[in-house]
């Protein structure tokens, strides 16, 4: 009887596999739109319906510092009707939040799909120019710098958090709940630094309205080569990159989990999409649904002890 129940499962699974998809895809991004998250969904959305034949949905669910939209994720059912744009702060959720889900266990990850540093990057206004005047401003007026983040968790957070613990300086967090308002009041001037992804505020160094103090990896960026690395700029060691990526549920079947990472690399890889994502200061690293899995509990154990060392919290 049981041997019976396993091969109907196992046909029914195998059916709809093959039937897959019969109706529309959801995209959850746990951003708000204008970051770079959200254009990937966005231009993933736009190419997958091509050969799939339905359309993909982008559905936007910020907040809970990426829990909200994170959580909707882990539970919706594992049928392959469901896609979730992570990014860095999907690895370090648990370190900082009890959740009532495992990033690791409950998800099933497509495709790496991007990496890009942080920048480090400055109102025009304030008195200093490179990391060192940074520190040693900071260092002079403790408490008086206010840095942005696109909240707990995120990798703008966790970037200066460590910066901190690694300069023993004081500068007071003020959180956002995504990168365009942040952007704005640094640009406004109501708050004076900030790390942030590159395609979200390059293009205001370029145009005069932030400086840029260095990049967030320890090798200097081709995307800005004349910015120097934070490592290089005074703090010996330090290094953070910032990843984007696609996943579905766990328990989705692998036929459809392989379609799903075969189509995303393919679109992801094509010259054209490929180009686009460079120009916004993305490397294009789309691979194996296997090498992303290694990849993400890597990250999960780094900044777990990270975390742990540095004494970061969620404020």
């Amino acid at each position: 009887m049981k041997k019976l129940l396993f091969v109907l499962v196992f046909v029914a699974g195998t059916a709809n596999a093959q039937s897959w998809p019969s109706k529309p895809l959801r995209y959850i991004v746990p951003f708000p739109p204008g970051a770079f998250n959200d254009t990937l969904a966005r231009i993933l959305a736009s190419e997958l319906p091509k050969t799939l034949g339905q359309p993909v949905v982008v559905d936007n669910r910020p907040g809970g510092n990426t829990i909200i939209g994170t959580e909707m994720a882990a539970k919706s059912p594992p049928d392959g009707y469901t896609l979730f744009g992570a990014a860095l702060p999907f690895s370090v959720i648990q370190s900082l939040y009890k959740t009532s889900f495992d990033v690791t266990r409950d998800f099933a990850p497509i495709t790496l799909a991007g990496v890009t540093p942080n920048l480090l990057v400055a109102n025009p206004g304030v008195p200093f120019n490179d990391v060192k005047g940074l520190i040693a401003y900071a260092k002079a007026n403790p408490g008086k710098l206010n840095y942005a983040s696109t909240g707990n968790g995120t990798s703008n957070h966790l970037s200066f958090e460590l910066f901190k613990a690694m300069t023993g300086t004081n500068v007071v967090h003020v959180a956002y709940k995504g990168s365009a308002p942040a952007v704005t009041d640094l640009i406004a001037g109501q708050v004076q630094v900030m790390f942030d992804n590159t395609p979200n505020v390059l293009p205001h160094v370029k145009a005069g309205k932030l400086k840029a103090l260095a990049v967030s990896t320890r090798s200097r960026s081709a995307f800005a080569p004349e910015i120097p690395s934070v490592d290089e700029a005074g703090v010996p060691g330090y290094d953070v990159s910032v990843w984007f990526g696609v996943l579905t549920v766990a328990g989705t079947p692998p036929e459809i989990v392989k379609r799903l990472n075969a189509e995303t690399t393919r679109i992801l890889l094509s010259p054209e999409i490929k180009e686009r994502i460079s120009k916004s200061g993305v490397d294009v690293v789309a691979g194996s649904s296997e090498q992303f899995s290694g990849f993400l509990k890597a990250e999960v154990a780094r900044w777990a002890k990270v975390i742990n060392e540095a004494g970061i919290k969620a404020d």
